[in-house]
């Protein structure tokens, strides 16, 4: 889905910045440099400062994220009531995802080329 089709209060992708950092912000309040090294550490993805701060603005923008005051010149933010709305509904669509994913990785068990009737 592209993001100009997406409905409101959906963040994407697991691996979507938005949902990274609403998944860091979920144990508390970061700011930037803060946000991209526990997504590093969690998810082993690493987010450019374009992206970073340009999915911070969204974010904030539809409310999923807030100012939580000021750290010397940093700025930590919070996740929202809807932004916790929102990351709980991206979980919820990626653990089905994933279960479909794994059940059918189990019904699926055979050797390559059984399944489409090739023989040795």
């Amino acid at each position: 889905m592209s993001r100009g089709s997406r409905a409101d209060g959906e963040l994407g992708r697991a691996n979507e910045p938005a949902v990274l950092i609403l998944t860091s912000l979920a144990s508390g309040p970061k700011h930037g440099y803060a946000l991209a090294k526990d997504i590093e550490g969690f998810a082993g993805v690493t987010l450019g400062p374009g992206t970073l701060y340009g999915a911070i603005t969204r974010l904030e923008e539809g409310g999923f994220i807030e100012p939580a005051g000021e750290e010397r010149r940093r700025r930590p933010y919070r996740i929202t009531a809807p932004g916790r709305a929102a990351l709980a509904a991206a979980v919820t669509q990626m653990r089905a995802i994933a279960d479909e994913g794994s059940a059918r990785l189990a019904r699926g068990r055979q050797p390559q080329g059984q399944a489409l009737g090739w023989t040795s």
